[in-house]
Order: C-alpha cells, then sequence, then structure tokens
C-alpha cells in the first residue's frame, strides 16, 4: 500500500472522492485516505459508459475485505470511459489511487462544479480535524 499522498493539481470531494480536470472531461477516483480506509479492495463495480452522474451522488460501488462503499461522484456529467483493468486487478486502487487506480472519466455537464471542490491543502485540513 502506498503512502500517504494528496497530489496538489487534483480537486476534493468531502466523501474523499479526487477530479482531475483536462478541458470538459475529469478523471475521478477515491482518495488514499477512502482507499486507507477500505482496506484492501477486491472488487469495483463501475457504471456503464454512457450514464449520467450527478455530483455528491453514488454513482459506483467499491468493495473490500471490510465492507461494501459507495463511490460518490464529485461533478456531474455523462461516463465516457471505465478503468477496465480495475476488473481484474480491483487492488490497483489501493496501489496507486491517483494512477493507475483512476475508476472512471466523465464529460463534465456543468464545469462550474468544480468551484465547489477542495483544493489540497484545505482537503487535508478536514482530514486532521
Amino acid at each position: 500500500m502506498a503512502d500517504a499522498s494528496y497530489p496538489e493539481d487534483l480537486l476534493y470531494h468531502p466523501e474523499h472522492d479526487w477530479a482531475r480536470i483536462d478541458g470538459d472531461v475529469a478523471t475521478l477516483g477515491v482518495t488514499w485516505y477512502a482507499q486507507d480506509a477500505l482496506g484492501e479492495v477486491v472488487f469495483f463495480d463501475p457504471p456503464e459508459v454512457g450514464k449520467n452522474i450527478t455530483k455528491d451522488e453514488p454513482y459506483a460501488e467499491v468493495e473490500s475485505v471490510k465492507a461494501v462503499s459507495d463511490v460518490v461522484a464529485p461533478l456531474s456529467g455523462e461516463i465516457v470511459e471505465v478503468n477496465t483493468g480495475l476488473s481484474d486487478n480491483p487492488e490497483t486502487i489501493n496501489e496507486d489511487a491517483y494512477g493507475s487506480g483512476w475508476l472512471v472519466k466523465i464529460r463534465m455537464s456543468d464545469p462550474s462544479e468544480r468551484d465547489g471542490l477542495m483544493g489540497q491543502s484545505e482537503y487535508v485540513a478536514t482530514l486532521t480535524s
């Protein structure tokens, strides 16, 4: 399992999800904190490409040896890609949460929603309060 980290180039949601925005496409995943709290991830149940997801609503499930947890959308949009590599290797979420452990890519329907997300220092402060 990787050491705790929270990259500065990402935006963070209070439910421990992250977004990497490139134009109108956002790559989404769970933070180091979330994967650490989950423990060893054994299954990822992704949404289908083409599905619309809504900010602050669950869009997928991650199952660990401890529990099944909803993944909450930090932004709204249409799923344009799912990380199919997680089907065979869900533990990648633990090993590389911000790289090859990404979950989905969406085409944002409301780019202004990014203004409601936290930067790295603001998110880290919520973890210690």
